[in-house]
C-alpha cells in the first residue's frame, strides 16, 4: 500500500477533485507542488525515449549518409524534434477535438479561470514541461557544440515560459491551441531539414514550411486578438482572486492595458515574421547565386568542348609544317 501510493505520486497527476455536474460527478485536476515530482519522473522517461530514438533510428541513418560533424549535429536535433513534434501534434489535436475547444471557440475564455482541468489536459502539460526540461541535460549528453548552446537554450526557455505560464495562469485552453499551431510549423521545418540533409538538391519541403508558417502566424495573431481583445474583457468574474486562480482578467477591463498587451503581441509576431522574411530572402539569394554559377560553369564547359580549327599540316617547334615536311609558306626567290 505505501509503495503503491508513492508510485502513484510519480506516475499519475495529483490534486484530483470531484466536480458535480448534471450527469453526476466528474473527476478533474488542479496544480500544486506535487506536480514537480511527476514532472521529474517523466523527465527520466523522456531521456530514455530520446536515447532509444537516437540509437535505433538516427544513428543508423547517419552511418549511411556520412554527414559532416556540423550536419550530423543538426540532423540529430531535427530528427529528435520531428519525432517529438509529430507525437505532440497528434496528441494535442486529439485533446482539443475531444474537449470541444475547436468546435466552440468561446470556450477558450468562457468561465475563466479554468482552474479544474480534465485528466488528459493536465497530463499533456506535465509531459510537455518534462520534455523541455529534459532538453537541458541532453545538451551535455549529445555533446552539442558551444556555438549552438545559446540558440538552443533560448528556444528551450521560450517553450518553458509559454507552457508554464499557460499552466499556472489557468490559460490552458488557449495554450493548447497555440501549441498546436506552433508544433505544426515546427514539424514541417525540421522535416524539411531532414530531407535537405539526405538530398541537398531537394528544397521543396522548405516552400511548404514557408506557407504553413505564414498561415500559423496569422491564426496565432487572430487568436490573441480574439481572446485578449474581445473574450477576457467579457468574463463575468472580473475581481482579482488569486485563491480561485483569477490573476489578471480584471486588468483587461482597462482598455489601455488591453491595447498595450495587444501591441506587445503584434510587435513580437512582427519580429518573428521579419526574421522569417530575412531567412527566406537569404535562402533565395543563395539559390539564385548557385543557379547562376551552375549556368556559367555549364557555358564554359560547352565552350571548351567545341573543336578548335587548326591549320592543315602539323606543328613542329612552333612552326606549321606541311604534310610532306616542307613549310607551307612560299619562299621568296632571290633576285639574280
Amino acid at each position: 500500500q505505501v509503495t503503491a501510493k508513492t508510485a502513484f505520486l510519480f506516475i499519475l497527476p495529483q490534486y484530483n477533485v470531484s466536480v458535480p455536474t448534471a450527469d453526476g460527478e466528474l473527476v478533474q485536476y488542479h496544480y500544486g507542488l506535487k506536480d514537480l515530482v511527476t514532472i521529474l519522473f517523466y523527465i527520466f522517461i523522456a531521456i530514455i525515449l530520446h536515447a532509444v530514438v537516437q540509437e535505433y533510428a538516427l544513428d543508423k541513418i547517419n552511418r549511411r549518409l556520412h554527414l559532416s560533424k556540423v550536419k550530423h549535429s543538426k540532423f540529430n536535433e531535427s530528427g529528435q524534434l520531428v519525432a517529438f513534434h509529430l507525437t505532440s501534434l497528434i496528441w494535442c489535436l486529439y485533446v482539443v477535438v475531444t474537449e470541444g475547444y475547436i468546435s466552440n471557440p468561446r470556450s477558450l475564455w468562457e468561465n475563466y479561470p479554468h482552474v479544474y482541468l480534465p485528466f488528459q489536459v493536465k497530463f499533456f502539460y506535465l509531459c510537455q514541461l518534462a520534455y523541455w526540461l529534459h532538453a537541458l541535460p541532453e545538451l551535455y549528453f549529445q555533446k552539442v557544440r558551444k556555438e549552438e548552446i545559446p540558440r538552443q537554450l533560448r528556444c528551450i526557455a521560450l517553450y518553458l515560459v509559454h507552457i508554464a505560464g499557460a499552466y499556472l495562469l489557468n490559460l490552458t485552453r488557449l495554450g493548447l491551441i497555440l501549441l498546436l499551431l506552433q508544433y505544426l510549423a515546427e514539424f514541417f521545418f525540421h522535416m524539411a531539414r531532414l530531407v535537405y540533409f539526405t538530398d541537398e538538391n531537394n528544397e521543396k519541403l522548405f516552400n511548404v514550411w514557408a506557407v504553413v508558417f505564414v498561415i500559423t502566424r496569422l491564426f496565432t495573431l487572430t487568436l490573441y486578438i480574439l481572446v485578449i481583445g474581445f473574450g477576457l474583457p467579457r468574463v463575468e468574474n472580473q475581481a482579482l482572486d488569486p485563491e480561485r486562480g483569477n490573476f489578471f482578467s480584471f486588468l483587461f477591463n482597462n482598455i489601455l492595458f488591453r491595447m498595450s498587451v495587444l501591441l506587445l503581441v503584434c510587435l513580437f509576431q512582427a519580429s518573428v515574421m521579419w526574421r522569417f522574411i530575412h531567412f527566406q530572402l537569404r535562402r533565395w539569394r543563395e539559390y539564385w547565386n548557385e543557379q547562376s554559377s551552375r549556368k556559367r560553369a555549364a557555358a564554359s564547359a560547352k565552350q571548351q568542348a567545341k573543336p578548335l580549327k587548326r591549320d592543315s599540316g602539323y606543328h613542329e617547334n612552333g612552326v606549321v609544317k606541311a604534310e610532306n615536311g616542307t613549310s607551307p609558306r612560299t619562299k621568296k626567290l632571290k633576285s639574280p
